[in-house]
């Protein structure tokens, strides 16, 4: 009756209590802290892009013809690509536009296309794998081979051949978002998949589905909360993939175009610069290595959060983990121990077997001792 109640009511995703006890695991994790802390802090400059420039006061279109050397071929004025009090970074070979509000508004375009795409591709995989794990084998099948025509499909080359025949008036940042998400669901749909088939075995779930809820509700009352954990972790793994992978695009020219800002079509203008004007090639590159490296760093913290037996696993070879293994290797040994005795007592006659094999054999031993010192006498 209890499970029965427990399939039809309404099940919260994630209790408080164990939201309280995965921040305590978190905690514990100093490079996930840092991690995360970086991500806030490249969150807050997209968001706040608009004020930070203004602090400055520059702006991201203004040319400034007087910084830049003109003979020398537009290279930047002063050390360090021209840095000073009015231009925190320097400021853009050839143009002379100011390189912090370029870096920090193309902050906002990258991270937001990643998002964006990552949104999408969360949405697709899930929908998709629900549908292959509650459908019938001919559905599942369909859905299993076309994710899996996706998964092996070249993304990148796809994403090319899509930007170059889409018209040039479509909102460039808009169409990378879309063709990234389209293109790259299949991971979030095998795993949603496989999710979805080993919880359908479970008790609960057989009896929301025996107390007359459709799959659909079933799903969504007992599923997606289960789904939480797997499809986060894995989100946070995609989004540095989808920054890359825009920065590589707008590198290749065929990502955001000028005058929209972009860390990748920063790089891609850097190129010709990267012997006259290192710092304008290093920053860029610089703040996408960081941000992706921060992200993975987040990612692997909250799997291991959510998934408390990799804290266990991770510890295998030190001395905690040593010190918990030889205790779980006692206890299991007590606990056999235990299980003997209580069987041979349930046996009429092999308790006291056991006691006169335990009886008899020290004597045995010290016959044999006798025996071996006597032959020695001899």
């Amino acid at each position: 009756m209890a499970a029965v109640e427990a399939g039809t009511g309404a099940t919260a995703p994630v209790p408080a209590s164990g939201a309280r006890q995965i921040w305590r695991r978190l905690r514990t994790r100093r490079a996930a802290m840092a991690g995360g802390a970086v991500v806030l802090l490249l969150a807050l400059a997209a968001v706040g892009a608009p004020l930070l420039a203004a602090i400055e006061g520059q702006d991201t279109t203004t040319y400034h013809a007087n910084l830049v050397d003109s003979a020398a071929g537009g290279v930047p004025l002063g050390h360090l690509g021209g840095i000073s009090g009015s231009h925190w970074l320097g400021v853009e070979p050839g143009t002379g536009r100011d390189l912090f509000a370029r870096l920090v508004y193309g902050a906002r375009v990258s991270l937001g296309i990643a998002l964006a795409a990552t949104a999408l591709q969360v949405v697709i995989g899930v929908a998709l794998g629900l549908a292959a794990g509650l459908g019938t084998r001919w559905v599942d099948s369909l859905l299993s081979r076309i994710t899996d025509v996706f998964v092996v499909m070249p993304a990148l080359i796809l994403a090319i051949a899509l930007l170059a025949v889409v018209p040039g008036g479509f909102p460039r940042p808009v169409l990378l978002a879309l063709v990234l998400g389209l293109l790259a669901w299949g991971g979030f749909a095998k795993i949603v998949r496989a999710q979805v088939l080993t919880l359908k075995s479970l008790d609960y779930v057989a009896a929301s589905r025996l107390a007359g809820s459709s799959p659909w509700r079933t799903a969504r009352r007992e599923m997606l909360p289960a789904l939480v954990a797997p499809v986060l972790t894995y989100a946070a793994v995609t989004l540095p993939t989808n920054i890359v992978s825009e920065a590589g695009l707008s590198f290749l020219g065929i990502g955001v175009v000028p005058p929209t800002p972009s860390w990748g079509q920063m790089l891609s203008s850097a190129t010709t610069w990267y012997q006259a004007d290192t710092s304008y090639v290093v920053i860029p590159a610089l703040m996408v290595f960081v941000t992706v490296l921060a992200f993975t760093v987040l990612a692997e913290g909250i799997r291991t959060a959510l998934d408390p037996r990799a804290a266990a696993r991770l510890r295998v070879g030190t001395k905690a983990g040593s010190r918990a293994g030889a205790a779980a290797m006692d206890a299991e040994k007590e606990s056999g121990a235990m299980g003997a005795r209580k069987a041979s007592d349930a046996v009429p006659g092999t308790r006291a077997r056991t006691d006169a094999r335990t009886d008899s054999g020290p004597d045995t031993r010290s016959d044999s001792r006798h025996q071996d010192a006597g032959g020695e006498g001899a």
